[in-house]
This record gives structure tokens, sequence and C-alpha cells, in this order.
């Protein structure tokens, strides 16, 4: 999924030749009137939304005459103008936040208890743990009163029914990337379980609390409010879970080829306020051939990185043979302490002994490969380490150094393509950005992946054709034999028109106090390439993305906002005369 965003003034996007935008009535609810309301009804909850609203209505709370009009013609079930439904939809999303917010959080503790990340040998529509989590939305959407499918257990579709024929397709995933547990230790030592929920201060940490299964638990309880408090909808909603968002990424285009696309979508798997440009995912997959070991020195045996291409791992472990340990950890452990003080000193080098072996690791901090500036890639510096120790501490050639050479040659520790000289930028979506990430072995080869952003300027095809010309004619010099896989995609860029659009910068803006500037991400959702298609949070653009790293997690306070935001916009763009 996706990120990291930035955002473009209306000004400039005048300039870039996207329509300007004149910005609906805002709801009239400072949020210094959120924060009370949420405290007063907090101790003291609703039994439903009227019951609130007439609550609010009398209460003592400071400027609420400001909303009474809003609140009395709703009441009184009479027509309300535009400022008013506004003002209501945001106390609608205020009054679900107090009122399912702790059973929100616990929906999202069960969700992240089912380990839904790919395993190797079977197809994620088999997996036992696809079938369950299935079986729990499908639970959940039934208990809500609202329709549910499973389409071949590839994507779950739950329905919001309205009076009109237009769909809005909401956006989430079911899937996560997979984890490596042993990484997942706070800086004072606490160990966590990535697959239990657990809170510590604010934060909900557990894999998927972030990427994505918040905005599956978010959207189920926005349309459990709007059900059951009977509101009028002029088109009908369905959320869209998909299963391989993290992998193949063909469980959607199944979908879609056994069933209309929406006229409008919505991904809730990236960034606020509304992302109207995705980068192009694409991946270089370098093979190298297992042989036998040659010269004199340690052999390296194994090497730990990321286990998706899309993951920046915050370690990566080497393992040595030798046959003296103790002297061969000691080498290792002063060269990789230079090593780090040259480079940046961000990042840790350490070599122990481990019975008969040497494990070498270099500890870094993990980010999404979309994100390459968040984080410390370890993979990177581990492959550079490695190819500068020639000549230093000797160590016998093979797969592994073959790799580390073409790693440090060709990528370096610049994350942009300038080392390759392919690297270029767009003004607004914001420079190519080239991570190592995923190494792997199999019984023929060792493979080790570049993960790809592309902004719009080349085309994948040229941009593929410059790559794999430098790197065949690097493979052809040094005489280091490797196979390339190569992948591509084109960016999303998208023209933002309409009332939808209007709205869904109005909602997120004003509830998290941000411009009204559309954004762009580094990642790509399911609506690249669907009609239009944004992407409507959950994240901020001005905090570090946390999924897809060790030690994800989610704020409570963002949760909440999360749910109370989605709740507004769904009220919102379901009763637009027009999008």
């Amino acid at each position: 999924m996706n990120i990291p965003f930035k955002r473009l003034a209306a000004s400039t996007l005048i300039l870039a030749g996207l329509s300007a935008l004149a910005l609906p009535a805002a709801a009239n609810v400072t949020p210094q009137q959120s924060a009370a309301i949420i405290k007063t009804f907090s101790e003291t909850p609703a039994t439903d939304f009227r019951q609130f609203l007439g609550s609010l209505a009398k209460s003592n709370l400071r400027n609420t005459a400001d909303i009474g009009p809003a609140i009395k013609a709703f009441l009184d079930n009479k027509d309300l103008t535009a400022e008013q439904r506004n003002e209501i939809h945001r106390l609608l999303g205020l009054y679900t936040r107090v009122k399912y917010g702790n059973a929100a959080k616990e929906t999202l503790r069960e969700l992240v208890e089912i380990p839904t990340f790919r395993k190797d040998g079977v197809a994620q529509h088999e997996n036992p743990e696809f079938i369950k989590i299935a079986d729990k939305i499908k639970s959940l959407a039934q208990a809500f009163n609202l329709n549910f499918r499973n389409i071949d257990n590839r994507v779950y579709e739950i329905s919001l029914e309205g009076s009109g024929k237009e769909v809005v397709g909401i956006h989430a995933h079911a899937d996560v990337v997979p984890v490596t547990p042993e990484n997942w230790v706070l800086q004072d030592g606490t160990r966590l379980d990535p697959f239990k929920v657990t809170v510590i201060g604010d934060r909900m940490y557990g894999r998927g609390t972030e990427d994505d299964k918040n905005g599956i638990v978010v959207t189920l309880y926005a349309m459990k409010v709007i059900k059951e408090e009977k509101l009028p909808l002029a088109r009908n909603f369905k959320l869209l879970v998909d299963t391989t968002e993290e992998t193949t990424g063909d469980a959607i285009p199944y979908y879609f080829e056994r069933n209309p696309t929406p006229d409008y979508n919505l991904a809730l798997d990236g960034g606020y306020p509304v992302v109207i440009a995705e980068k192009g995912y694409g991946t270089v997959m370098a093979h190298f051939p297992l042989r036998k070991a040659e010269g004199k020195g340690a052999e390296i045996v194994s090497m730990t990185g990321g286990l998706a291409t899309n993951q920046i791992p915050s370690v990566s472990v080497v393992t040595l043979v030798t046959d003296k340990p103790a002297e061969l950890a000691a080498s290792l452990q002063k060269a990789g302490a230079e090593y780090a003080k040259r480079n940046g000193g961000d990042f840790q080098v350490s070599a122990k002994v481990d019975g008969k072996d040497v494990k070498l690791a270099v500890t870094g901090v993990s980010a999404h490969s979309s994100e390459p500036e968040s984080g410390v890639n370890p993979v990177a510096r581990m492959f550079d380490f490695i190819h500068g120790l020639d000549g230093k501490v000797a160590l016998k050639h093979n797969a592994y150094t073959d790799a580390a050479r073409y790693a440090a040659d060709n990528w370096g520790l610049d994350y942009k393509g300038n080392k390759l000289g392919v690297g270029f930028s767009d003004t607004f979506m914001g420079p190519l950005t080239t991570s190592l990430t995923y190494v792997g072995k199999d019984e023929k080869d060792f493979k080790l992946a570049v993960n790809l952003r592309v902004p719009k300027g080349k085309t994948p095809e040229v941009l593929k054709t410059q790559i794999a010309d430098k790197l065949a004619a690097w493979s052809k010099k040094n005489k280091v034999a490797v196979n390339f896989d190569y992948s591509v995609a084109e960016p999303m860029y998208r023209n933002p028109e309409g009332e939808w659009v209007k709205a869904l910068l109005a909602v997120a803006s004003e509830n998290l106090g941000m411009k009204h500037e559309f954004g762009t991400s580094a990642g790509a959702t399911s609506v690249h390439e669907l009609p239009n298609g944004v992407q409507f949070g959950l994240a901020r653009p001005e905090e570090k993305y946390t999924g897809h790293t060790d030690g994800e997690f989610k704020t409570n306070e963002q949760f909440l906002l999360d749910l109370q935001i989605v709740t507004e916009m769904m009220g919102r763009i379901g009763q637009l005369p027009t999008l």
C-alpha cells in the first residue's frame, strides 16, 4: 500500500492543468466543539443518533447554538440546507466515534489476530486464514444487517443499499505483509507479538493495524450506523475487501471480470486528505546462480532481508562459516564500526560467534519500500559492507558475494537510481525510488529484489530499457552470472472533478486541520486503474507510515478519527444530490 504523500496547493493545481475546485459549505462545527462533544458523550453515551442530537441541543456545551438550527430541522424532519446537512454529518461522525469506538477497536483486535499473509505453495483463496477472516467479516456484516457476498474467497463484498443506481466502491484489504517476529522489539526491549494487538500508551501495535485492517473496520461500523439510523442514501456503497493487494494483485481484477465496476472508487489504503496520483510499482529481480565457493576465507551461507519486495526490514543477518569464528567476528566487528561511522552512523553493524558460525547483522530502521527516506535500509548497507570487505577480511566468492558486488556497484546506498544513472523526478509526484528489499534462495538461485516507485516523466518501457541495458553492460564487463526479471507499471495521475471530490477534501481537511490540498502517493492501491479512483486516508502525510514496518502501529486517537471521518464521508457522499 502506499505512501509517502505530498500535497499540492490549489494554485499549483491550476498550473498543473487540473481543474480548480470551489469548496463546499463548511460544517459549522469547530474543533473545540468536537472535542467537547466527544468528552461529554464518552462519559454519558447516547442510545441512538436522534437522542444524541436532542441531548446535544439541550446541553450547555459552548457555541452549540450555532448548530441548533440544523439539529432542530433534522429532528423535525424538515429539509436541510447544504450547510446544515454537512453539520448533521459531522455530528454523525462524532456520534459513531463515541458510540462504537470501543467496539471497533475490539473488532480490529480480532482481525489482527488472524495472520493473513501469503504462504508459499498455498493459493491465497485456499489459505485457511483467509477463509477464517472471510467468515469473521461475514458474521459482522450480517450482525450489522448488511449484505455480504464472498466472491470465490478473492474479494469480500459488503453492501449498503441506497435509492439510486450509482455505486461508490470503498476499497480496503485483508492481506498483510509477512513478519520477522524476532524484529518486533521496542527500543526499551519490550517484545511484541505481531498478531496480537498490544496497547502501549496511545499506540495499538500489530500487523494490519495501519495497513489495512483498520480500513475494513471503520467502514463496517460507518455502514452499521447509517443502516441502523435509517438515514436516506441517494446511491449505493460497496466495501470491497481485497485479499491479494500485498502480493499478486489479481483478486480485484478477478472480481471485476465478474461484477460491474463502481462509478466512484475510494481506497482507504493511502493518505489524507485526497490523493489523486500514485507512482507506478516496479521490480528488478536479480537471480544469481548458486555456485561452489571459490578462494580462501570465510564463506557466506545465508542472508536475510525483506520478506516481500515492498518491505524494508529493520535487520539483515548474514551467516558465515569459518575455521576461526572468534577471529572473524572480531575483524567484522571492527570493520563494521568503521563502516557505520563513515556512512552516517545511523545504523549498527555487529558480529558475534554463534556456535561454529558467525552472525553478522546490520540493524537499520524498517520502512515501507515506497518511503525509503523514512528508514535506514539494512539490506543495502549489508551488501555494500560485504563488497567493501575485499582485501580487509577474506571471503570466498559465491552467489552472495556476486550479489553484493552487483548491489554495491549499481545501487549502493542511494535510493533514487542515481548510482545506476536512471534517476528522474516529477515536480508533483517526486523522484523515482529504488530500494533493495527482498532476498531469498531456492534450489537454483539466490534472489535479490530492487523495488521501484515510478513517477510520471518516463514511460515504463523507456525506464525498463534503460535499466536493463545498464545492468547487462555491467554483467558483461564484470563477468558476473546473473539473470533479471523486470516489471514496471504506469503511474496514476487523475484530474479531480466533481462534487464528491470537493466533499472528500472538505471532510478530511476540516477534521484533521489540514490544508485543502490534493496529494500524491508513492504507493499503488486497488483504485490505480479504476475510474474516478482516489485515495482517502487513512494515514497522515506529516507522520511516518508504519505499515510494512517492524512494530507497525495505529494510534488510538487516529483510529477513532478515521472512524469519525469515514462515517461523515459516507453520510455526506451518500446524500449529495449529484456527484
